[in-house]
């Protein structure tokens, strides 16, 4: 049963991660762009990082990835809530309603 957790926690981590970079090219402008990128990546990587603990041997590995789990939910957010504010401080626009696409 935890084999199959495992590769259940493994496989939904990778569809999330694959479907955040799908997103990014589905949206039309950098604002939006950052959304499926930040969700995708960060849900991603926890049901990733899930499904190594559920399949580590000992305490001690399951300890570390319970570090960089709690690490990377706090600054992959924090990261794309800087990005966002660094191109807004720099005059980035949104895309307006009727422009053409690229």
């Amino acid at each position: 049963m935890s084999a199959l957790l495992t590769w259940l926690l493994l496989g939904l981590g990778g569809f999330c991660a694959l479907s955040g970079a799908l997103g990014i090219f589905r949206m039309p402008d950098f604002y939006s762009r950052l959304h499926p990128a930040s969700t995708g990546d960060t849900l991603g990587q926890l049901l990733i990082i899930g499904g190594l603990m559920m399949g580590s041997d000992g305490l001690q590995t399951t300890l570390k990835l319970a570090v960089i789990a709690v690490l990377l939910f706090i600054t992959t957010p924090t990261a794309t809530h800087a990005i966002s504010q660094a191109a807004y401080l720099s005059g980035l626009s949104c895309r307006e309603e009727g422009e053409d696409d690229d």
